[in-house]
């Protein structure tokens, strides 16, 4: 199964932008779906994932209350809605898969190709 997200542009600060991340196949309930992004000369930072079975969510603080992730299981997709956007979240966006409800990098298996945001001020 590959991942590919989408989505990305150019948005002005207080914008919003939704990002998709669609999988070639199935995405088993077993999975854990999640967004990361890393921004120019910075470590990939955790944003957000998704139990595939039971929806549980969680958020890195930094977009908490701004972000919000979700699914379309019958087209096993993924999405990150971006409200109230601020500059800081102009970074390259990407979709991975776990099997781990967990916000560390290392334990995501299967990345797709990211998509950028740009944020302007």
């Amino acid at each position: 199964v590959q991942l590919q997200a989408s989505g990305g542009g150019l948005v002005q600060a207080g914008g919003s932008l939704r990002l998709s991340c669609a999988a070639s196949g199935r995405i088993f309930s077993s999975w854990v779906m999640a967004w990361f992004r890393q921004a120019p000369g910075k470590e990939r930072e955790f944003v957000a994932a998704m139990r595939w079975s039971t929806s549980n969510t969680k958020y890195g603080d930094s977009v908490k209350g701004r972000f919000t992730i979700s699914k379309n299981s019958a087209e096993n997709t993924v999405y990150l809605q971006m409200n109230s956007v601020k500059p800081e979240d102009t970074a390259v966006y990407y979709c991975a898969a776990s099997n781990q409800f967990t916000a560390q990098t290392t334990e995501y298996y299967r990345w797709g190709l990211g998509t950028l945001v740009t944020v302007s001020s």
